[in-house]
């Protein structure tokens, strides 16, 4: 089929079993689903709102469900809101060959969205991974893409070396996290033994509630697994399920582990596979800068903002368009979700002065 087909019939996921009761907006069945096929996949997606154009893009190990706390108050400031589940991730297609997740791909998914909904313009919100994504289709698709808002990973140039060059050469006595994900096989099998661990130790050690040091480590130690890096923070702190920090809950967490248990996390690590495959396909976009009006929005306990330091202090240059750094208070990598009303009102804010 190709990118122009009309979308498909709405389609609402059938109810889950769910562990509690949560609120009406960690349940799933209360948000419209969707589906368009277009680039050679079925993508899922939400929707809401009436009014000028805004996609969401998750990152890893995220979801459209993600933005759950983003959509109706975007949708009731005026605004149509499209959060689909990614290529790989959720009810998207996940194809099994590894180049199948390529920037030019990702970028060509949310282009062909925009078609399927009859859309010419459009603000790009990516997070983590999302934003390379986001940041990418800027750079590709200015003449569809009027403003694009990074959350917690910074927009970094193409650099003159591919980026394994780089870990290798930065990293020399322990394993950063996008290195170690490259084998093909190692990680996915240890996120997958444990699907439910692998998530609940995962988003809470992103968060600010775990103490300083406890958190997801950007670096591997030699010989250490995904789950050890994540787990131990989590055994200390939240032994028990009750204990599950105030932003995420039980039906949140058990929508999450359902969703990859039936994907797995193969699909999700191809993107970070591609890291060099992007890197020689977009050599014309070396020095290139983002030039539409743009937002950084970040948890002031995130880990990124420390590896991320220079990136995040050359973006004046690298973002001539940008109108704001952001750093919210008591939050950190997952800020949508830990503080929403405060991400919420940064995002409508850079949004209504458009």
């Amino acid at each position: 089929m190709t990118a122009n087909m009309a979308l498909l019939a709405a389609m609402a996921l059938p109810r889950l079993s769910l562990a509690s009761s949560g609120n009406a907006v960690d349940n799933p069945a209360n948000y419209n689903h969707r589906f368009a096929e277009f680039n050679g996949i079925r993508m899922h997606y939400v929707e809401a709102g009436k009014g000028p154009l805004v996609i969401l893009l998750h990152g890893f190990p995220l979801l459209w469900y993600s933005w759950r706390n983003q959509i109706a108050p975007l949708a009731a400031a005026g605004y149509r809101v499209v959060v689909p589940d990614q290529r790989g991730y959720g009810q998207t297609s996940a194809p099994e060959a590894i180049p199948s997740y390529d920037i030019t791909q990702l970028v060509g998914d949310v282009v062909g969205l925009m078609g399927a909904l009859g859309e010419t313009s459009a603000v790009v919100v990516g997070w983590d991974i999302g934003t390379l994504v986001a940041s990418h289709c800027a750079l590709l698709r200015p003449d569809l893409f009027r403003g694009v808002v990074l959350v917690s990973s910074p927009y970094s140039q193409r650099p003159p070396i591919p980026p394994s060059a780089i870990w290798k050469a930065n990293f020399k006595d322990k394993v950063f996290y996008q290195d170690y994900f490259q084998e093909i096989g190692k990680a996915d099998a240890e996120m997958a033994r444990d699907p439910h661990l692998t998530m609940r130790s995962g988003l809470y050690s992103l968060s600010a509630d775990v103490a300083p040091g406890d958190g997801w480590m950007t670096f591997f130690e030699p010989g250490e697994t995904v789950l050890e890096n994540v787990s131990d923070p989590y055994a200390r702190k939240i032994s028990n399920p009750k204990q599950l920090p105030a932003w995420l809950s039980e039906t949140a967490l058990d929508y999450y582990v359902a969703q990859f248990t039936a994907s797995g996390f193969t699909p999700a690590l191809n993107w970070y596979r591609n890291f060099d495959r992007n890197w020689q396909e977009t050599s014309f976009l070396a020095g290139a800068r983002i030039m539409q009006p743009s937002l950084f929005v970040a948890g002031v306990d995130d880990t990124a903002l420390q590896w991320g330091k220079k990136t995040i202090d050359t973006l004046e240059t690298t973002m001539p368009g940008l109108q704001k750094k952001a750093f919210i208070p008591k939050a950190a990598h997952m800020s949508p979700e830990e503080k929403p009303a405060e991400f919420n009102r940064i995002l409508l804010e850079y949004l209504n002065h458009l």
